[in-house]
């Protein structure tokens, strides 16, 4: 998490502000800690040596940040959130309003997801994967473009032709090289520019 140290003379609002704004927090997530006192040589004036700490949990307040976002959109809806890695964060996200959270092919999902994850890596020092799910919708999409992956590669084995899929964002592009990593008669690469890139399936030389 971040953190750091510095001298003050008070320990009082004015020092949790300074910490915060340095820290670039909301102060309320940041927790001050004294490392060293000092005073002078008559004893009249002293000053701290303080370390300032940003106390945040990614899943519990990443929870918190995307409950809040959904209820300013007037949304009430079942979160869970779980570190599935050292760095991946996921959350699954239930509520009546899916198809509106999720929007036009994920453009709204995509969007939720954009502002928890930026708002989470804030925080921290280290860098988070953050993926949200809502009501199933990126599991059903992830089976969709496996299988699209595997039929389009087996047609440019066939016919020894490249295959160019349509635009896709990131998450979308990764499943696709994912999926087709260990055929050892094709190739992936993704082409274009964003938000218009898109992945294309080569047929490999033969040996």
């Amino acid at each position: 998490m971040k953190r750091i140290q510095f001298e003050t003379k008070a320990l009082n609002d004015q020092t949790l502000n300074y910490a915060a704004q340095e820290l670039r927090v909301n102060k309320d997530f940041v927790e001050i800690n004294i490392i060293e006192e000092k005073k002078s040589m008559l004893g009249l004036n002293k000053s701290y040596i303080v370390e300032a700490v940003v106390d945040f949990d990614v899943v519990t307040d990443g929870i918190e940040y995307l409950k809040k976002l959904l209820e300013n959109m007037e949304v009430e809806a079942v979160i869970e959130g779980k570190q599935t890695d050292e760095r991946h964060i996921s959350f699954s996200v239930e509520a009546k309003e899916n198809p509106i959270l999720i929007g036009k092919n994920g453009k709204t999902l995509e969007a939720i997801q954009s502002l928890v994850k930026n708002y989470i890596n804030l925080y921290t020092d280290e860098y988070f994967i953050v993926t949200i799910d809502i009501g199933g919708y990126k599991e059903q999409r992830k089976k969709q473009l496996e299988i699209l992956a595997t039929k389009t590669a087996m047609d440019v084995v066939k016919t020894r032709t490249a295959s160019r899929l349509g635009r896709m964002n990131a998450y979308e592009r990764r499943i696709i090289h994912t999926k087709l990593s260990d055929w050892r008669d094709v190739t992936t690469v993704s082409e274009g520019e964003e938000p218009n890139r898109y992945v294309v399936i080569k047929p490999n030389k033969k040996q």
